[in-house]
């Protein structure tokens, strides 16, 4: 955004000065002006000074407006830019390159979403994130020539009396099918390594790698074997998870007022341990592959995954508004065999459903190193199809996520981000916390 009020001021004045002119240039001839004409010049000088108190009061209103909105969209505020914005200093203020949230991040990781450094007033090196981040979504783009690593560790536990098992996740720790248990306590830390580099102030690049920790408790009666009692039976998995990769482009400039586009295209590897990888136990009913427990968790969805995304941020003052859609294709496999206790069972054609995911929500400045974001996060989950017919109960999953976020700037170019997930409905993690640390370079 450019505010050129600055160019009104040199007119005003040279009207005060030729009006000065003529009112002393008459008074030194005396007789060559009247006593009327000279009341009238009195009364535009008069005018004229008033226009330029006016026009001194609606530049600081304006400014302060513009400095309101900088802190909102998370950029920091030199003192030079104040500086910039005054008659004195005659400058024009630069237009800032934003772009927000969330999911996700990853939030999540939103949009809250949606939430890197933006430039306003004077080129900055750093890269300081104002409006915490609640979605995968990040929300300022890394400006051009400029690189951003980042640390984060997300835990979510969940528990429920039915859950359904397929044996694959989808979504990191939603794990959907069908499985015969009246108990499972699910935990799930997942810590990520993040790098992010700025191609032109309107592209940037991203690279992920996960690494997962996972451990189920499940409270389970053997099956046909008329058992009394439950019984207990844990699993854990840990290893590398699917390594992603994102590019992100900013299609419009940034402006007051006006909403700001921000298209992405994700795509997530098979690289972590698939499901139909580690070792079930299927003796209690062989001839369900559906009906089982693993010994073994996944780290990994088993899945190659394309995502394209839309992210929209509305600035205006003094929150942020930001709000995204996408829609994720979980590419289909073929000739896929379980490793079961049984001995390699085929399984066939598995084609997963795709999801339709979309989020929104709010930032707002506490003040120049803090801010706050508040957003919902949903999803859509699609049926699964083996061998092209619907998997045994197979249904349309509907999951939802309620974020609350939190930034604090510790230096120029590190801050520190804390979210908390709660989930609302049935298939949702019941809790979910993220602690985010960017650095930019």
């Amino acid at each position: 955004m450019k505010v050129n009020l600055h160019s009104h001021m040199p007119s005003r004045a040279t009207g005060v000065a030729a009006a000065l002119a003529i009112a002393f240039s008459g008074f030194a001839q005396g007789a060559e002006i009247s006593a009327a004409e000279a009341k009238a010049l009195k009364a535009k000088v008069n005018e004229q000074a008033k226009r330029m108190e006016a026009l001194k009061k609606q530049l600081a209103d304006t400014d302060a407006k513009l400095q309101n909105i900088q802190q909102a969209l998370g950029v920091d505020v030199p003192a030079k830019t104040a500086a910039a914005a005054t008659p004195a200093k005659g400058k024009e203020a630069q237009p800032a390159q934003v772009a927000q949230a969330a999911p996700a991040a990853p939030v999540p990781q939103a949009t809250a979403a949606a939430q890197q450094p933006a430039t306003v007033g004077e080129s900055r090196p750093e890269r300081v994130q104002q409006v915490a981040q609640i979605f995968e979504q990040p929300g300022v783009l890394t400006p051009a020539g400029q690189f951003s690593f980042e640390t984060g560790i997300q835990y979510s536990y969940s528990s429920s009396n039915r859950v359904s098992l397929v044996g694959y996740t989808i979504i990191p720790a939603i794990t959907i099918g069908l499985i015969d248990v009246r108990e499972v306590r699910r935990n799930s830390t997942v810590a990520n390594f993040t790098g992010r580099w700025g191609v032109t102030n309107r592209m940037e690049l991203e690279a992920k790698v996960p690494l997962v920790y996972r451990s189920d408790d499940q409270l389970t009666r053997p099956l046909n074997l008329g058992a009394g009692r439950d019984e207990l039976f844990n699993s854990t998995g840990q290893g590398i998870g699917d390594v992603e990769a994102t590019a992100r482009y900013q299609f419009n400039d940034t402006s007051v007022d006006k909403p700001v586009y921000i298209g992405s295209l994700r795509f997530k590897s098979r690289t972590g341990k698939d499901p139909f990888e580690v070792l079930t136990d299927t003796t209690q009913a062989p001839e369900l592959i559906t009906n089982r427990i693993e010994t073994e968790l996944p780290t990994g969805s088993g899945f190659y995954t394309i995502q394209p995304g839309l992210t929209v941020l509305y600035p205006t003052d003094p929150a942020v508004f930001f709000g995204g859609l996408n829609y994720q294709f979980n590419l289909s496999r073929s000739g896929v065999t379980a490793n079961t206790t049984q001995g390699q069972i085929a399984v066939g054609d598995v084609d997963p459903g795709d999801v339709f995911g979309f989020n929104f929500g709010m930032g707002l400045a506490l003040n120049e190193k803090s801010s706050f974001s508040l957003g919902y996060d949903g999803a859509s989950v699609g049926k699964t199809k083996i061998n092209g017919v619907d998997a045994i109960n197979a249904s349309r999953i509907q999951l939802g996520t309620l974020l609350l976020g939190y930034s604090q700037r510790l230096t120029p170019s590190t801050s520190l981000g804390l979210t908390v997930g709660v989930g609302v409905t049935r298939d949702t993690p019941d809790v979910t916390l993220g602690l985010r640390l960017p650095i930019s370079f």
